[in-house]
């Protein structure tokens, strides 16, 4: 755990765009003031951009929940922080343009923003203003592939997400000794989605899985339903289905197949979000059960991870961190990083910044994998990957074994009689 120190009151303040449009005359004001006022600042102020509202409004505000309980755990750990709420509306145009605000009004760096495509907007303007970007959430290759100096990402790429997540399905096969023969990649369109499937185009036919992948499918997430999606999926007859969803096209999918008495084997996500989503369980009760996702997952044998749940709750209250732990243990690890860096470098300058940022070494954290560090890309290549399977309403980590919770269960119960 990174080295503690006295105790120190911890501030968050939740500004909205009025808000940081209000501070922008004094955010002007302070970029103007000499370099040694801004290396005395007392604490570090992070902008959180996420999307809290519009279509990624659920995974934000997960995502945001985690940043409330951040503040209490740093504390105790003898970070000083402050945390600018603000809402990205799930539109890249908006992400970027509140970055600059952000900047404007004296934020020291930014953290987010958990869509692929927002996070290139704000490490544009974060690039231009050297302020450093810590990437919570975002998986596309192109971010870390464009030589920004300025930014980190602690969230494995997409073709990482998905040879963890083939790799997984292999073990699980082997566990569970289901023989399936084909299957059948169903993905959305959107910027994650297509990534995804150029790394499972790549990906899939050196994974040595014994099932052949008999086409790949995509749709529109914002789509009504996925009913002619899933008549494809039943004329092909898949023994599983892989996906790479959001939580509400996952429950399209699910209600679909129910309604069109499609079932396979089993529901396999190689690394997406959606279905360990609260709107999931919510949505589907026991229809939600059994699906499982390969993707990073908090490690339930960290201290921090303890500590972070009991923050969690505080701040939360009638909120399961089980069903936010993914966004939560991410966005709260960023925040950390950032905090790390701070209390190191001694200053809020934004290149000394980036650079204590970049020699982050952090050996005990949230989620599981290796220590917290960063390659010549500001890539974190130590994040490990988990089997995540629904249980009884709860994402409940299957495999690896010395990690696990319970055994996995494939094939999956049918539709019919679930309670």
């Amino acid at each position: 755990m990174p080295s503690g120190g006295s105790p120190i009151v911890t501030t968050t303040t939740k500004l909205g765009r009025r808000a940081v449009l209000a501070g922008s005359a004094a955010g002007a004001a302070l970029l103007a003031a000499p370099a040694i006022v801004r290396a005395q600042a007392p604490v570090i102020r992070i902008g959180m951009l996420l999307p809290r509202s519009g279509f990624f409004a659920q995974a934000g505000q997960s995502c945001h929940r985690g940043a409330l309980a951040a503040p209490r755990v740093l504390s105790d750990l003898g970070y000083r922080v402050e945390l600018v709420h603000i809402d990205t509306e799930s539109n890249a145009d908006i992400a970027r343009t509140q970055a600059e605000r952000a900047i404007n009004d004296g934020v020291h760096c930014l953290v987010g923003a958990f869509d692929s495509g927002h996070t290139l907007a704000i490490a544009q303007v974060a690039e231009q203003r050297q302020v450093p970007l810590v990437i919570n959430i975002a998986a596309a290759p192109p971010i870390t592939e464009q030589g920004y100096k300025f930014l980190v990402r602690n969230f494995q790429t997409g073709p990482q997400l998905v040879t963890n997540g083939l790799r997984l399905i292999g073990e699980t096969i082997t566990a569970t000794k289901i023989s399936p023969k084909t299957a059948v990649f169903l993905h959305a369109n959107d910027t994650f989605g297509q990534a995804q499937r150029g790394a499972m185009d790549a990906l899939f036919p050196r994974a040595n899985l014994p099932f052949t992948l008999a086409e790949s499918i995509a749709y529109d997430p914002r789509a009504q339903d996925l009913s002619v999606e899933v008549t494809r999926l039943r004329a092909l007859r898949p023994d599983l289905v892989l996906v790479v969803t959001r939580a509400s096209d996952a429950v399209k999918l699910v209600r679909d197949m129910v309604r069109q008495r499609f079932e396979p084997m089993g529901i396999v996500s190689p690394g997406s979000p959606g279905m360990y989503d609260e709107e999931f369980y919510q949505a589907l009760g026991p229809l939600a059960d059994f699906h499982i996702s390969n993707l990073p997952w908090v490690n339930p044998r960290s201290a921090m991870t303890t500590a972070l749940e009991t923050a969690f709750l505080a701040a939360n209250p009638g909120t399961r961190f089980a069903a936010d732990a993914f966004n939560a243990g991410f966005t709260f690890e960023a925040i950390l990083i950032a905090a790390d860096a701070f209390k190191r470098a001694g200053t809020t300058n934004g290149p000394q910044l980036m650079a204590a940022i970049k020699a982050t070494d952090i050996a005990e954290h949230v989620m599981i994998g290796g220590p917290i560090k960063f390659d010549e890309k500001g890539q974190n290549p130590n994040i490990g990957s988990a089997a995540v399977q629904n249980i009884k309403r709860t994402p409940t980590v299957v495999l690896p074994a010395d990690s696990s919770a319970a055994a996995p269960v494939l094939p999956m119960p049918g539709w019919q009689g679930r309670t």
